[in-house]
């Protein structure tokens, strides 16, 4: 991965180009400043950048934010900060306005600023993915659920079916398919929000309204789908946990103490 200080100028010219962005910001609802809540003797956004560090596929990285205080601390431990506008909606949202910076970047993977463990081998088979298919739009990422696995009902849980060539065919927070004629092997995926977008697509994804089935699941990547556009699903084995709320960081924080 580039890990110079600054991203290189913006020419249009060259091959294609990934960009990794790791959308932090402060008012996050169940959890007030996580971005910089110490785990472990360091904040959980480094935790992020340091794990995307080994990405051999990305090749620019920055931490795209709309506070001061994150984007200090991610330059005081030598990352790169983007400040983008206080009012975007998502983080999918302030990514696009980094790649809209930048041209040179033909592709972008969002990956997610509470994903302290996040597994390089997973963030560079979503780029892989997009540079060995100039047609793919979008991709993100899954991984199994046994049959009987409580997480299948937890609605904090995206549940993601696919079809036969990969692609997503819907994302919720209910289990699908319901179970009423169960199948032998049958095999149940949670959905990994990690994201990666070709740019033309990205540009056009931020500009669609909010639509319906994405405003009843609270679930973005469902405007796509209702748009009309095709999810390619890499799937992974990457069970690393998500940090939305202070007991989840404690948990944390006792398993990386160890």
């Amino acid at each position: 991965m580039n890990d110079s200080d600054s991203i290189p100028p913006a020419d249009g010219s060259g091959p294609p180009r990934v960009l990794g962005v790791i959308p932090a910001r402060w008012a996050s609802t169940r959890f007030p400043g996580k971005a910089l809540h110490p785990i472990a003797g360091k904040p959980l956004v480094r935790h992020v950048w340091d794990r995307c560090l080994g990405c051999a596929r990305i090749d620019f990285l920055t931490v795209a934010t709309d506070d001061d205080r994150i984007a200090a601390a991610v330059r005081a431990f030598g990352g790169h900060a983007t400040m983008t506008r206080p009012d975007h909606p998502s983080g999918t949202d302030r990514a696009a306005e980094v790649a809209a910076a930048h041209p040179e970047f033909s592709h972008i993977v969002n990956i997610q600023g509470d994903e302290p463990l996040i597994e390089p081998a997973l963030v560079d088979s979503l780029a892989e993915a997009m540079l060995a298919d100039p047609a793919l739009a979008m991709v993100t990422a899954a991984l199994p659920l046994d049959g009987e696995d409580p997480d299948l009902d937890d609605p904090n849980v995206v549940k993601v079916v696919l079809d036969r060539a990969g692609c997503a065919l819907y994302f919720s927070r209910s289990r699908i398919p319901y179970p009423r004629n169960p199948l032998p092997g049958f095999v149940n995926y949670r959905h990994k929000g990690v994201y990666g977008y070709r740019r033309d697509f990205l540009f056009d994804f931020v500009s669609w309204p909010p639509s319906p089935l994405e405003s009843i699941e609270c679930l973005e990547q469902l405007r796509a789908l209702e748009n009309g556009a095709k999810i390619r699903v890499v799937l992974t084995d990457d069970v690393s946990p998500g940090v939305d709320t202070p007991e989840q960081a404690a948990i944390l924080e006792s398993i990386l103490s160890k």
